[in-house]
């Protein structure tokens, strides 16, 4: 069998992996656009609400979904041909595009004014429509105040588009993301979202070709549902964004097959049954759903242990575990970034190792991971932060009491209720926990976010992708960053 030698797969390692996951900030290729399983609902166009925490995706197929290339390889690749006859259209997304959507600073005016949410992406959607009395006018405001003069001419042109898509078989999509961004204000943010959510709910009801879908995450929904009746009947049929460890590995084998490298073209070699088709190439069926399969080729990367035997761990399961928050997901982006700082922390320091990547450099990538994964939930839910400081220091597993008697200690109730209150600036508004002044209560909303895990004796853990960064320490485990 070819195979590559371990310089070749450190090479390929680090040319394969983009040096930041981040689709905000990269595009979507259609070499490395990978199709886990778990992900065809979430692309069903009736679906309308896809749920998903920080780098699971919901970026990734906000962009896909609105590029018609990579759309048509989605609905092959999961046979949905109905994605083929969909035209996307942007309600929402972390580009500046003033032309398809208001700004930050022109949402802040327009929630100033008093127009209401659902007004506000009512006339996004007439604007994407091209209905003439919105694009013939300069300004959000000037187009909220001709929808809210003009009901009538709304429901006509609304419905005119739904006909008309009718005739062709095509069903106009409305897509949302990036909504953390709505507004500096969490609870202004909330009241925009539900607006999303209520105007994608009208058009459920009232239309049979206008669809919306709506990233989002799972936080934000929670407190987005709260703003319009009638919620429950879009979550009812929302999709998870998750991923499993065979998903992650085949996203791992898709890009090292579809790398701008000549290592490349000998790993297809080594692993018989890839296919080119729609100028990418394709994993064989058993590198990406198969782990035993899987278990093999990264094996040839990282060796078979965590060590010299296997009492610390095999490196197929070791990885993606200490990588998964309390609810047992692992994001994409934290695999991708562990595996890239293993490659180049093997390069740099164990660079006689006999495979492409150490185990202790493995441990390291997890622990620039956890130092990123931390830093995007404390830009999600500002109190986390706020409520693990005071455990540093401490050893996992703990007992309950004991969490509770540090947050006793630094009246860690009082610290939080400062999150609830609306402060004299607005754009420093921050919603705190559900109930900040009863600490078994929020010990669930933090086993509920995934924070937290309680073992079977009833001791409180922290996954290590949050405890290592967070600093506090597990006898036997993976060291806490240490600055």
């Amino acid at each position: 069998m070819i195979d590559l030698s371990t310089r070749q797969y450190r090479h390929l390692l680090e040319k394969a992996i983009p040096i930041t996951a981040d689709s905000d900030t990269t595009e979507v290729q259609r070499e490395t656009l990978f199709t886990p399983g778990s992900h065809r609902s979430a692309l069903e166009p009736d679906v309308t609400v896809v749920k998903g925490g920080r780098g699971v995706g919901k970026t990734h197929w906000f962009k896909a979904l609105m590029n018609p290339d990579l759309r048509e390889i989605a609905a092959k690749d999961y046979q949905l041909p109905r994605l083929l006859k969909v035209e996307s259209l942007a309600g929402y997304g972390s580009a500046l595009a003033p032309t398809q959507y208001p700004s930050t600073r022109a949402l802040e005016k327009l929630t100033s004014a008093g127009v209401a949410p659902v007004d506000i992406w009512t006339v996004v959607a007439l604007k994407a429509l091209g209905v003439p009395a919105v694009n013939d006018l300069d300004s959000w405001e000037s187009r909220t105040s001709w929808l809210q003069e003009n009901q009538e001419a709304v429901e006509v042109a609304l419905s005119d588009a739904d006909q008309e898509a009718g005739k062709t078989g095509t069903t106009k999509l409305f897509l949302f993301d990036a909504l953390d961004r709505l507004h500096n204000n969490r609870r202004q943010a909330d009241q925009l979202a539900g607006g999303i959510l209520e105007f994608a709910l009208n058009l459920r009801l009232t239309t049979r070709n206008l669809r919306a879908k709506v990233f989002i995450r799972h936080d934000m929904l929670e407190s987005a549902q709260g703003n319009f009746p009638d919620a429950s009947k879009l979550v009812s049929n929302a999709a998870d964004l998750t991923w499993s460890q065979v998903s992650l590995y085949g996203l791992l084998f898709q890009h090292l097959g579809n790398a701008d490298t000549s290592e490349a073209a000998l790993f297809r070699q080594a692993e018989p049954g890839w296919r080119e088709r729609n100028d990418r190439h394709v994993p064989p069926e058993p590198l990406v759903t198969d782990s035993t399969t899987q278990q093999k080729t990264f094996i040839r990367l990282a060796g078979r242990f965590m060590g010299t035997n296997h009492r610390k761990g095999h490196t197929y399961t070791w990885l993606p575990n200490h990588l998964a928050d309390g609810n047992g997901q692992t994001s994409p982006r934290s695999f991708l970034v562990a595996l890239r700082t293993a490659a180049e922390r093997t390069g740099s320091t164990y660079s006689t190792h006999e495979f492409a990547l150490h185990w202790d450099a493995i441990k390291r990538g997890v622990q620039v991971a956890s130092q990123t994964r931390v830093s995007e939930i404390q830009e999600d839910i500002r109190w986390i932060k706020t409520a693990i400081d005071p455990l540093q220091g401490l050893q996992v597993p703990i007992e309950q009491s004991d969490v509770i008697a540090r947050w006793t200690e630094v009246k860690l109730s009082e610290m939080l209720a400062n999150f609830a209150e609306q402060p004299d600036d607005e754009d420093d508004a921050r919603t705190g926990p559900a109930n900040p002044n009863s600490y078994p209560k929020l010990i669930t909303e933090l086993i509920d976010l995934g924070l937290m895990t309680r073992r079977a004796n009833g001791k409180l853990d922290l996954p290590d992708v949050y405890r290592i960064a967070f600093d506090l320490g597990r006898k036997g485990g993976v060291p806490r960053v240490r600055t």
